[in-house]
């Protein structure tokens, strides 16, 4: 194996523009592939960071699909929905005994936050939230404590900050007790949110949640439709409390037998399908381009190593006179070929990875190796070498050696 791989380099070091020329196919079809799979991967690991805001065995029962897809046109049918009301969310809690931990919220954004001389950019998001909210949707309290139910009933001037609007407007202060302004209240800091960190370059940490009660003594219960959180107590009754969950929200909404939903089920799986739903195609794309520069790739092997058979029809007679046999000979050419495509696979993968995460850190992607398209790039290039070195390497062991030493 040593000895073979040994005339294989030393084979293509000989003829180096010939070499490098033929290996350059290679390159092109292996960096493509991997540099797209990497771009992919580094975005759907940023994704699957962002979209799991839900806890684990959660899901969420809302009026729009989590992704939009199609053209304007097919918005029209979600927008065109029934709201989800603060009532539905009562009787759906009321009648799904499997579970306690049935949330709801609703969000208003684009709000602006005041203390004293302070305020923040007329960006942040504010939900009015149920005490399961902080349960279902991963909220961690890093300081103070969150929404209760004495908060719920009493509609309480309270607040919970997310580290985004602490920065903004504490600067010096604990924001602990602070009285801060909002929409014309004034709302008692209570809580602070551990951070989220970012999605996409965008932070996940601008955003402050308030009694549901409070929020409609605010803005009414009619404006925004509700989302409902619904956490299972196990992960093996999942399944069937979405189902439970479905079939209680279409009796509560009177939806008649036959007809699709009309309203939807998000869930961190769902959310994640959708999007690799979404980024398959690119990779299709990838796939077949790649697939066509290394079709060119390998048939260039194969005119290559034909060329070299015949230039070394003198050194197969005289290895075949002192004793190789046709399996030395056609391993030889075949380590030849393989070399070659591993050589611009090796070029191929390691540009592409670096050239992948170049582009995926232009979008604040999570920098990531794709470690299963890195193998595969790799097996195709054995492939390759196998597939088109197997015929000139065929062609050379069936020499024969009187004709082979004649040969000038």
């Amino acid at each position: 194996m040593y000895e073979l791989l040994k005339l294989a380099f030393s084979s293509l070091r000989a003829n180096k523009l010939r070499s490098a020329l033929t290996v350059l196919g290679i390159v092109v079809g292996i960096f493509s592939i991997i540099s797209i799979s990497t771009v992919i991967s580094m975005l759907q690991k940023s994704i699957e960071e962002g979209v799991s805001a839900l806890n684990s065995n959660t899901f969420q029962i809302q009026k729009w699909p989590s992704v939009r897809t199609g053209g304007p046109g097919s918005w029209a049918k979600y927008r065109n929905r029934k709201d989800i009301t603060i009532e539905e969310y009562y009787e759906l809690k009321q009648r799904l005994t499997e579970t306690q931990n049935v949330g709801a919220e609703q969000w208003n954004f684009g709000r602006l936050l005041k203390y004293r001389g302070e305020e923040t950019n007329p960006n942040v998001s504010v939900g009015g939230i149920t005490p399961e909210g902080f349960l279902n949707n991963d909220w961690v309290i890093a300081r103070g404590r969150d929404i209760n139910s004495r908060d719920m009933e009493s509609s309480s001037n309270v607040i919970v900050l997310g580290p985004d609007i602490v920065e903004a407007l504490f600067k010096k202060i604990d924001p602990l007790g602070q009285e801060i302004a909002f929409d014309g209240k004034k709302l008692t800091v209570i809580g602070i949110l551990e951070s989220k960190g970012d999605f996409f370059g965008q932070s996940q940490d601008n955003f402050a949640l308030i009694p549901h009660t409070t929020y409609q003594s605010l803005y009414g219960k009619r404006g925004r439709s509700v989302n409902i959180t619904v956490r299972a107590d196990d992960e093996r009754v999942y399944k069937d409390l979405i189902e439970k969950a479905v079939g209680h929200m279409r009796v509560i909404r009177k939806v008649a037998p036959g007809e699709e939903n009309d309203f939807e089920i998000r869930t961190n799986e769902n959310v994640l399908s959708q999007i690799n739903d979404i980024t398959s195609g690119v990779r299709i794309g990838a796939i077949v381009i790649g697939a066509i520069a290394l079709l060119a790739a390998g048939v260039g092997i194969m005119n290559i190593m034909l060329v070299s058979v015949t230039e070394r029809t003198r050194e197969i007679g005289i290895r075949k006179a002192i004793g190789a046999r046709k399996s030395n000979i056609l391993s030889q050419f075949l380590f030849e070929a393989i070399a070659l495509c591993l050589f611009g696979g090796a070029i191929g993968i390691v540009l592409g990875v670096m050239v992948g995460n170049l582009a995926g850190s232009l979008l604040n992607a999570t920098a990531t190796i794709p470690m299963d398209w890195v193998g595969i790039g790799v097996l195709l290039c054995v492939l390759i070498g196998i597939t088109f070195g197997t015929y000139p390497a065929f062609k050379a062991s069936n020499l024969d050696p009187i004709e082979a030493l004649r040969y000038e």
